[in-house]
């Protein structure tokens, strides 16, 4: 028996089939054409079982399709609610895709997908309460409930990027200003270093990237501050704090087991995640005597995708 996952992007659609234990063992890609999204959906069906005729696979040995996609997504209604990389607006995408396929089919969005990933397959699976944040253009990501995705009363959740850090500060693309994305993602801190590196021109983050503010990246801060750079460690220091004050409203509303960190800026590792846990000890978790919630690592990496769609199935519970 074999799991079904496909991770919808901007320029590709990927599938793979996954076995119970959470491997991928076959892959296929097809382009995400700005077309009519119900011939869209017709053309990833053909490639699904395109792919399973071409691997001697019955479609009775398939649990189902589980479905990642971005935007904002009713994982109850399996309806695309918006999308606006994609450009589809109250599409059903789940009932088209299991009248094309045949398969059962569950979807969820992207950042949901990854979350319950990695209480299955990954880094968290000892873990039953998880809060995980997808830290890249923006702030995304997903919270698990008893091993269970967190859907909310309409499937539309977790938009973690948006809890208020500052009141009346930064204006974000959602409308609102003083977002937690604003501070917290890797497009703020590219800004955070950029302003840093201007004010300062002998900063060793002008080095990484190579005299030109264009190259800088989320990267470049934290290879300067392991070199020593006093300026770099400001910048490092700074964007922890406003990361991990976002992880403390979290602990402080669900106490988790683990908060899961994951996107780019997760694989600076232990480097991150010790001094957002020595900024966490120092506020007591929330307040004096709360228990602690663990600080991790997402490990599916390029994977997550394909495996995090994967696992809304093996999650069950999507009748």
């Amino acid at each position: 028996m074999y799991y079904i996952g496909v991770d919808i992007g901007g320029m590709s659609i990927k599938t793979g089939i996954v076995s119970l234990e959470g491997e991928i063992l076959y892959t296929s890609v097809i382009e995400t054409e700005k077309i009519n999204p119900k011939l869209q959906i017709k053309k990833l069906a053909d490639d699904i079982l395109k792919l399973l005729a071409e691997k001697g696979i019955k479609k009775e040995e398939i649990l189902g399709i589980g479905v990642g996609c971005p935007g904002a997504i009713n994982s109850k209604s399996g309806k695309v609610h918006y999308s606006s990389n994609l450009k589809w607006t109250d599409f059903p995408l789940r009932d088209l895709l299991e009248e094309y396929t045949g398969i059962k089919v569950r979807i969820a969005n992207d950042a949901d997908a990854a979350t319950i990933g990695e209480i299955i397959f990954g880094v968290a699976k000892e873990y039953s309460n998880v809060i995980m944040l997808t830290i890249g253009t923006g702030v995304g990501g997903g919270i698990v409930i008893d091993k269970k995705l967190y859907l909310g009363t309409n499937g539309v959740v977790a938009e973690l990027g948006h809890i208020t850090l500052r009141n009346g500060g930064l204006e974000c693309g959602c409308g609102r200003r003083g977002c937690f994305e604003q501070y917290a993602s890797a497009t703020a801190l590219i800004r955070q270093t950029k302003e840093a590196m201007q004010k300062n021109k002998n900063t060793k983050m002008w080095e990484y990237a190579e005299n030109d503010l264009d190259k800088v990246d989320g990267k470049t801060a934290f290879l300067a501050a392991k070199c020593g750079d006093k300026c770099a460690k400001r910048v490092v220091e700074k964007y922890v704090s406003y990361l991990s004050e976002g992880i403390l409203d979290y602990c402080n509303i669900f106490r988790p087991d683990a908060i899961v960190l994951g996107g780019g800026i997760s694989k600076e590792g232990r480097y991150l995640t010790d001094k957002i846990v020595k900024y966490l000890d120092n506020h007591d978790y929330g307040y004096p005597g709360s228990p602690r919630s663990e600080i991790l690592t997402a490990t599916l990496g390029n994977n997550a995708g394909i495996i995090g769609a994967a696992s809304l199935i093996a999650e069950g519970d999507f009748e």
